[in-house]
């Protein structure tokens, strides 16, 4: 195979470093006095270059130098493909040798945990038993991936290694080799995200931190190890959480170091920048607050919401919060995105203690993703970037819903001027026809089908527009935003500056989403097996048999797809050959009966549990008669990021007796 004349000065260089790391000078100069001592003895001839190589030989150092120096062979396309890949998996089995020689990589270990007080009482657990467990989610320069789950303890045994790629954003320099000066103006962290997950499978964010790990380039043999403080999230992002040892270690080696003053010199730099790119925002929003409120003395109450507290309690405008997110391959269609963001369960941000207000926390999306769930502002900032992927002019509403709760939710508008709106946590879709105050009395006027009931201002990635028309009613309001008299808009560069990508290093990178690891068939099977054991025991406690029917049980799959269908799309299909199988599968003179529901969880006792709630559930798994034929079916569809919609359907068909 020959080698392009460009990447010989890299091959080169390849070599020199494996040589510098083995001291290859160090055994040479060995091999050089101990052969010169053995020669001396025997003869005054010079020492030949022929019988210097052949010690060498004979001692096995060229053979040793051989074996350990191998490459992974390059594709010949390898230039052209992406410097990115996502990692999200339980075992990581990641050699350090098994990387593309011509790139750059930064080996990020951690060794483990101390510190983590809260954990102190908890005894070990023994073994196969249930316990809590800490998760640990990195991301980096669009590359994610994920820990092995471990039990919760004081020391933590998370003992990981993620190797990420460090390339250049430039096009066409993704292939190349990034130096030490390139690497010192990458700016971006390690975002480190740690999950607690308890026995009943609900998740906990413990923290969320912003690793620089620049510090390594300081390093003469490119490898540091640093213990780093997790700080507690919301209320407690002063409390320390952990501390996780971690090593760091660029490979293949740098061939000239940074001083540690220059790398700090830079930081100092960059939070200089940062800090008066956000004094100038912060000077321009209260000066157009003000023009704001000259407008009409009421709005001082509307809600218009400039800035808002991440978990670490850190203020950004709203509008860093979205971005424009393409999820490639894994989503199809605004609809499909809107189901899989609605999977993602709704829970507001945790509190110690009962306070009247509402305690508000918008997370970073990596941290939103990773708990899997969190308050309407999350879901609403996701589905918005999502629309704004796929080519909607889509903004998030922030105002109230019914009896004046505080919400969130998102808007778009379509080329013919027609305005949805979309409910992040349920993906229904509302069409919205403003009514006309001044139309005569009889004029029959639309009635609003969405429960929105106030809209204060609306924005997205790069827009911000406060209401400022007489009523912030939402089903008066019209949704042109052009109209200066309707909307004040702030300035498109004055935001651009603090929230555009790449204008701060203070803003959190937006990951990608990744594929589902879950089997669909898999996880179906057996949360059906584990509902069938729990209702065959239920039955058992009431002194019942139960007599499976695996036929009537396989038709329940159509309405299950039907049902979700519907859901992703909103158009019902299918029922009708679902309702001809069932007539077909029940006999002439008995009585069938089915109940479904949606879970978005995958824990059988919760969901058995949630379903006996229903009478209707209750009387089909309960049911007694002559000829009782129970059946249940399980669905579990499965979208990105592992967010699931289980479905469950349990029926019964018995003979009916007069």
């Amino acid at each position: 195979m020959s080698l392009p004349p460009e990447k010989a000065p890299e091959l080169k260089q390849i070599i020199h470093n494996h040589l510098m790391k083995i001291n290859i000078h160090g055994k040479i100069r060995e091999v050089l006095a101990e052969t010169v001592r053995e020669d001396s003895g025997i003869t005054n001839q010079p020492l030949s270059e022929k019988d210097f190589l052949h010690a060498l030989q004979r001692r096995g150092i060229i053979d040793s130098v051989m074996k350990d120096l191998h490459f992974t062979q390059v594709e010949t396309q390898s230039p052209s493909r992406p410097a990115t890949h996502f990692i999200d998996k339980d075992e990581m089995q990641l050699s350090k040798t098994n990387i593309d020689p011509c790139r750059r990589y930064l080996y990020l270990q951690i060794q483990g945990g101390k510190a983590f007080l809260e954990h102190l009482q908890e005894p070990e657990p023994l073994p196969g038993q249930v316990c809590s467990t800490f998760t640990l989610y990195l991301h980096f320069r669009n590359q994610r991936f994920r820990s092995k789950p471990v039990p919760c303890a004081c020391e933590p045994d998370i003992k990981e290694g993620f190797l990420l790629e460090v390339h250049k954003d430039d096009l066409g320099e993704g292939s190349r080799m990034a130096d030490a000066t390139t690497m010192l103006s990458i700016c971006d962290p390690v975002h480190l995200v740690l999950i607690k997950t308890d026995t009943s499978s609900e998740t906990v964010l413990v923290s969320s931190h912003f690793l620089d790990w620049r510090t390594v380039l300081s390093s003469t043999i490119s490898k540091t190890c640093i213990a780093v403080e997790l700080m507690g999230v919301g209320s407690e992002c002063k409390v320390p959480a952990g501390i996780l040892t971690v090593s760091l270690e660029l490979y293949p080696p740098l061939t000239e170091t940074i001083s540690p003053d220059i790398i700090s010199t830079q930081q100092s730099l960059e939070r200089q920048r940062n800090a008066e790119k956000e004094r100038l925002f912060l000077v321009y929003a209260k000066q157009w607050w003000r023009e704001f409120l000259e407008i009409r003395p009421t709005h001082q109450s509307k809600m218009v919401k400039i800035f808002a507290q991440d978990e670490n309690c850190v203020n950004r405008p709203v509008c860093s919060y979205v971005r424009v997110l393409r999820a490639g391959r894994l989503l199809e269609s605004p609809r499909q995105a809107a189901r899989f963001v609605s999977l993602l369960a709704h829970e507001k941000a945790p509190v110690v203690g009962s306070g009247a207000g509402k305690h508000e926390q918008w997370c970073t999306l990596l941290a939103f993703l990773c708990r899997g769930k969190g308050d309407c502002e999350d879901h609403a900032t996701l589905l918005c970037s999502l629309l704004l992927g796929f080519g909607q002019d889509a903004y998030v509403c922030v105002g109230t819903k019914t009896k004046g709760v505080p919400h969130t939710w998102v808007l778009t508008r379509g080329t013919d001027g027609s305005v949805t709106f979309w409910e992040s946590l349920t993906a229904h879709r509302y069409l919205h026809q403003a009514i006309d105050p001044d139309a005569p009395p009889l004029v029959q006027q639309p009635k609003p089908s969405h429960p929105y009931r106030t809209v204060g201002c609306v924005f997205n990635h790069q827009s911000f527009l406060a209401n400022c028309q007489p009523s912030d009613a939402v089903e008066l309001c019209v949704f042109d935003f052009q109209n200066q008299s309707r909307w004040k808009a702030m300035s498109e560069e004055a935001l651009k500056s603090v929230c555009f990508p790449g204008s701060s290093t203070s803003l959190p990178p937006v990951p990608p989403l990744t594929a589902p690891t879950l089997d669909s068939a898999v996880v179906s099977n057996q949360l059906e097996l584990e509902m069938r054991y729990l209702i065959s025991e239920h039955r058992k406690d009431l002194d019942l048999a139960t007599v499976w029917d695996d036929h009537l049980s396989y038709l329940l799959s159509s309405a299950l797809s039907a049902y979700e269908l519907e859901r992703c799309t909103g158009v019902s299909c299918g029922n009708e050959e679902f309702q001809d199988a069932v007539r077909r599968a029940v006999p002439d003179g008995h009585t069938f009966k089915g109940f479904p529901i949606h879970f978005l969880h995958r824990n059988a006792r919760r969901a058995f549990a949630t379903s006996l709630r229903s009478p209707f559930c209750d009387e089909i798994i309960c049911c007694r008669g002559d000829h009782v034929r129970l059946a249940v079916r399980v669905r579990v569809f499965v979208y990105p990021e592992n967010a699931c919609a289980v479905w469950i359907m349990f029926a019964c068909k018995y003979r009916s007796v007069l």
